[in-house]
């Protein structure tokens, strides 16, 4: 279906910056993401597991909020 997004509360129509910008996070993110799995594969001997989690945690809540910044949803 075509513009689900205007089918759901909250979400607004977001104009090319913006959709530059949430692209340009979802890259950002998507290489993050592969840094990481090739940090949990090769385990301790190239990184602390612990530490590594932890950064997988505090990176994906800091995409989720620069997402969030730049969608701007109208709810909690």
């Amino acid at each position: 279906m075509d513009n689900q997004h205007r089918m759901i509360k909250g979400y607004r129509e977001l104009n090319a910056t913006e959709i530059g910008r949430m692209n340009e996070i979802k890259t950002l993110g998507a290489k993050l993401g592969e840094l990481i799995e090739a940090l949990e594969i090769e385990g301790s001997a190239s990184a602390d597991p612990r530490w590594v989690a932890i950064a997988k945690t505090n990176l994906q809540q800091g995409l989720m909020a620069l997402t969030r910044a730049v969608a701007k949803p109208e709810f909690f």
